[in-house]
């Protein structure tokens, strides 16, 4: 074999018509066949565009039928995606010789060995030295945020000049290039950072343009009698298409700060008081540390009529620290910090070196990892002290 090895390395130019290779001998194995002799084929060489993919049976039916495909930049880790997961992409080495047979007949050229005695004989294309192996994964939605706060839509922003200018704009396209996630994935993220496609590029909405719309629109409602609960969808957009507001961002930001409801053929916005509320927060705790007092003596000052301030609202947004006699309190977002979870619960203990299970709670029940368990996660990157049964645990750093 070590002979015939050397000829075939001397016929590499010799290439393979892709049929008569003899994998149905091979298979034919199953069917009772006694042995079968393998011999090198003439086009056997390293063929470095062939690559073992192992796939569990729930896979196979998108990638027969073609609908995954593989995403990644150059610097990047490959990984795959189907139209719903994301798996990344592990080449696992084996010390047993898997060799590959091409599919038909053994009636292609071969390098056939002289003590085959009449058996069946296999040609080999090519000598595996292992595979790839996948594993599902959570999606690498950090970029994405990262991609759409390059550009957010501002409010008298010039559309010609700015789409003349496409750097930091991203078509769904551009987003399936570079982000690693599936197209469902990807959706799902674009819904959770309130994206929306103006003019075939995604973009978030800039924070002040945000207060500036929900302004208007809490401000139209008074002017109007609208009810809080029940905003006329159609009266709503047109008396903010008359202060020069576009049809699309408005229809937006109601999406952001209410849930839509049809009734008798209309169609109506009821705004949630959490989101409302939390806007009004996040613009209070703006210009950085405040007493707590004072904090909410802004915050209730500038809420709609109506509303309820509760800290509870803040969970995830704001953290509160006993300095003396006084409580102080300042932005602190989970939708800033990293998504996955090892940056996650860095960035965490650089915030602070220990926290109680209520503040860091939620701070991590967005983190999805498949397989992978909150417990399990928290037993990762955590230490757990409880000094006494009823006191409250406390997590550091591992």
């Amino acid at each position: 074999m070590d002979a015939e090895m050397e000829d075939a390395g001397t016929q590499a130019e010799i290439e393979w018509d892709g049929g008569g290779g003899g994998a149905d001998v091979v298979l034919g194995l199953a069917g009772g066949a006694a042995s079968v002799s393998l011999c090198y084929h003439q086009a056997f060489g390293p063929h470095d565009d062939l690559v073992l993919l192992e796939a569990a049976d729930d896979l196979l039916p998108d990638i027969l039928q073609g609908r995954v495909t593989i995403r990644g930049c150059p610097d990047e880790e490959a990984v795959l995606c189907t139209p719903s997961a994301t798996y990344a992409m592990k080449f696992v080495g084996t010390s047993n010789s898997m060799f590959l047979i091409p599919p038909g007949e053994p009636s292609a050229p071969s390098l056939r060995p002289d003590n085959t005695n009449g058996d069946a004989v296999a040609a080999a294309i090519k000598l595996a030295p292992g595979s790839i192996e996948l594993i599902q994964t959570a999606p690498r939605l950090d970029k994405l945020r990262n991609l759409l706060r390059e550009r957010p839509y501002v409010l008298d922003e010039d559309l010609g000049d700015v789409f003349q200018n496409k750097k930091g704009l991203y078509t769904w396209q551009d987003l399936c290039e570079l982000v690693q996630a599936s197209d469902g994935e990807m959706s799902d993220g674009l819904n959770s950072l309130s994206a929306v496609e103006i003019d075939g590029f995604w973009r978030t909405v800039d924070f002040g343009s945000l207060n500036t719309i929900l302004d208007m629109i809490l401000h139209n409602s008074v002017l109007h009698d609208w009810p809080l609960n029940s905003l006329p969808e159609n009266d709503v957009i047109s008396v903010m298409e008359s202060d020069g507001f576009t049809h699309k961002i408005v229809a937006h930001c109601l999406s952001i700060f209410g849930t839509k409801v049809d009734q008798e053929g209309r169609s109506f916005w009821s705004l949630d008081e959490r989101h409302v509320c939390l806007q009004f927060a996040r613009k209070a705790l703006g210009a950085g540390n405040m007493k707590l007092g004072n904090f909410m003596d802004k915050w209730e000052r500038n809420i709609p009529s109506g509303m309820r301030a509760d800290l509870q609202m803040l969970e995830g947004e704001v953290l509160c620290e006993k300095l003396g006699a006084e409580t102080w309190v300042h932005a602190f977002s989970v939708a800033d910090l990293p998504l996955t979870p090892a940056e996650r619960f860095a960035a965490l203990f650089r915030e602070r070196s220990k926290w109680e299970w209520k503040d860091l709670q939620p701070y991590i029940r967005d983190l999805r990892v498949p397989g992978v368990s909150s417990e399990g996660l928290l037993i990762k990157y955590t230490r757990r002290t409880q000094p006494s049964a009823d006191a409250e645990p406390i997590f550091t750093a591992r």
